[in-house]
């Protein structure tokens, strides 16, 4: 879909259908609307006398011009009260309108911005918020498909019309920003949305590659060999149940060469299928299971944006990918295994693979002089008792970081929680033959997890995220259709361009 930018009136624009707006408990539309309205002969404020239209949030009422005004259609978007209104309210409108407008064959869309009137937004942050909503809201993954109603009613163009054309080249800078940031979680999706006999360990490392290439990122990928050279045991110990070839993926951008410190580690957990191991999962849900490198598919999506951005920030981002699977060869619980720092590790239950997994990749970072991480994983089914499926986890080490990754989530509109780290939830991890333990027991499941990770960040600044209930999503909402969420691509990449514009001393 091409989506670009016009100036001009609203109703002279030739397209089959316009979208303007109104908030709930509004008698008389104003603006655009108003305007629109005057051309029609009055049915927009004939209708909401008569209650048809209301302005509720995500309210459409689509009304047919016939040869009044040169649009075949007008589409009457609810954005609810204004006192709630915000950018999540624009990119969930303009997704759930665009999906409403390709059921029903619509080619062409124009749009007022919304909220950049009386709504009190910038129109550059409207321009963004509607090209997500229209981007992300028509995703939809077809590949192995022979025919989907989706790609037939493609939408071809929309265009965002405004009558002052001084504010024209801001919106073009919203809808670019808005376009990598969604390319990028489309990548995501994608990757998370394959199924695992296709997305490998082997293939994702391609996919990390093609993304380098393409972004001039560097990138580098160790082998098995390559990974017992650094005495990765922990990352190795899970990998060893599968027949499939681990692969630790590095990608890294530099835009801030003379000044390495200036840095930011992501990590993703990259575990292609989880079985759960010796500690096998129950086969209710397990399909989902190939979601669990959901954290490595964000981190190298996060870095296709980055480098289109050039954030003066240098960005390294870790993938430890594997399979986590029941065999001959596969991990036991009571197993003790060796991570790369000389930590060992008591394997309480195999299906808490992930958290290992990360440990190796967290001493790497460490070794090559990252100064601050946030490690993303679909870590625990205890997050979703706490939050639902509404807001991810954040945990850490470091408050002030903390509260970045927090206001990257808000300006991004994916939905975080800070959750306590108190150190008495610490020593459920101790162990009584090794180092820690990779369970804490049943209680605080999603604390205990985040301690052991951080047990491995040791000084460094480190948040960690668990993504495990906002990675995939059953139901059509906003942004969201069935399927992988891309969460949180939009909000990493904001996280590196705000350390760029305000860098620690």
């Amino acid at each position: 879909m091409d989506i670009k930018s016009a100036v001009g009136d609203i109703s002279e624009l030739d397209c089959d259908v316009v979208i303007v707006n109104l908030f709930e408990g509004v008698e008389s539309p104003s603006g655009a609307t108003g305007s629109v309205d005057v051309s029609l002969g009055g049915i927009i404020s004939e209708l909401i006398q008569e209650g048809e239209i209301n302005g509720k949030e995500g309210s459409i009422t689509l009304l047919h011009t016939f040869g009044k005004i040169p649009p075949k259609r007008v589409l009457v978007l609810g954005l609810g009260e204004k006192e709630r209104f915000d950018l999540d309210v624009v990119r969930k409108v303009t997704a759930d309108s665009c999906r409403y407008l390709r059921r029903k064959g619509i080619k062409s869309i124009g749009s007022i911005l919304h909220g950049a009137g009386i709504g009190g937004l910038r129109s550059v942050d409207s321009a963004q918020a509607m090209t997500e909503g229209a981007l992300l809201g028509l995703y939809s993954f077809n590949e192995y498909k022979k025919k989907n109603e989706a790609e037939e009613n493609l939408i071809d163009e929309f265009i965002f019309v405004e009558k002052d054309g001084r504010k024209i080249s801001r919106i073009d800078e919203g809808i670019a920003t808005g376009v990598i940031l969604s390319d990028a979680t489309i990548l995501a999706r994608e990757l998370v949305n394959q199924p695992s006999n296709v997305m490998t360990p082997t293939l994702l490392a391609k996919h990390a590659e093609a993304v380098a290439s393409e972004s001039g990122l560097d990138v580098s990928v160790l082998d098995r060999e390559q990974c017992e050279e650094l005495q990765m045991g922990a990352f190795l110990g899970i990998a060893q149940g599968s027949n499939e070839p681990p692969k630790f993926i590095v990608l890294r951008y530099t835009g801030d060469s003379e000044n390495p410190s200036n840095n930011l580690g992501l990590i993703g957990k990259g575990i292609t299928f989880d079985t759960g191991g010796i500690s096998l999962k129950s086969a209710a849900g397990m399909g989902e299971m190939k979601s669990d490198m959901a954290g490595g598919a964000s981190v190298i999506a996060a870095m296709k944006a980055i480098a289109k951005f050039k954030p003066k920030i240098n960005v390294m981002a870790i993938v430890a990918a594997t399979e986590n699977m029941p065999s001959g060869t596969a991990i036991k619980p009571a197993d003790i295994l060796r991570a790369m720092n000389g930590t060992t590790i008591e394997i309480d239950n195999t299906d808490a693979e992930g958290r290992v997994t990360l440990a190796d990749a967290l001493c790497y970072a460490r070794e090559q002089g990252i100064g601050r991480i946030v490690d993303i994983a679909t870590l625990t089914g205890a997050i979703i008792t706490a939050l639902g499926k509404v807001r991810l986890g954040v945990f850490g080490n470091d408050q002030p970081l903390i509260d970045l990754v927090l206001t990257a989530g808000d300006e991004s509109g994916e939905k975080m929680w800070q959750l306590p780290m108190d150190k008495e939830y610490k020593e459920q991890n101790q162990s009584n033959v090794a180092d820690i333990k990779n369970t804490g027991g049943a209680g605080a499941g999603s604390i205990t997890a985040a301690h052991f990770i951080g047990e491995f960040a040791k000084d460094i600044s480190w948040v960690h995220l668990d993504i495990a209930g906002m990675a995939m999503t059953d139901r059509e909402r906003g942004l969201h259709v069935k399927g992988a969420t891309g969460i949180p691509v939009r909000s990493l990449v904001k996280l590196a361009l705000n350390l760029a514009s305000h860098p620690s001393p």
